[in-house]
């Protein structure tokens, strides 16, 4: 099964073919496609190719399915006999994708 390594947002993602994935948001509405191009690694088989540090006109082609928020992150901060307690959540904003194509390049 052919799978890519691509960076996307400061992080890296493996994914092949079909895969669904939520990534850092972007400003794209739903049913929009994208392409990213930082592409390190691409695996076919027993053929393995990477970059140095990318693979020159490698592509992987996505479908934006959705936006929407992760589940909420509680932060607490508490110190014993001090009476002091801090409470702060945070939702993170992502984008799901859908992979529609891997295209390994030259």
């Amino acid at each position: 099964m052919a799978y890519a390594i691509f960076k996307a947002g400061g992080k890296q993602y493996k994914v092949s073919e079909g895969d669904t994935i939520d990534i850092d948001k972007l400003d794209l509405e739903a049913g929009k496609e994208t392409t990213f191009s930082d592409i390190l690694f691409h695996a076919d088989g027993d053929k393995l190719t990477h970059g140095a540090p990318l693979i020159s006109g490698a592509s992987v082609l996505g479908e934006v399915v959705e936006q929407h928020k992760a589940k909420k992150v509680i932060a607490f901060k508490y110190r014993r006999r001090k009476g002091y307690h801090r409470t702060v959540g945070h939702r993170q904003k992502l984008t799901r994708i859908r992979i529609k194509s891997i295209t390994a390049g030259a």
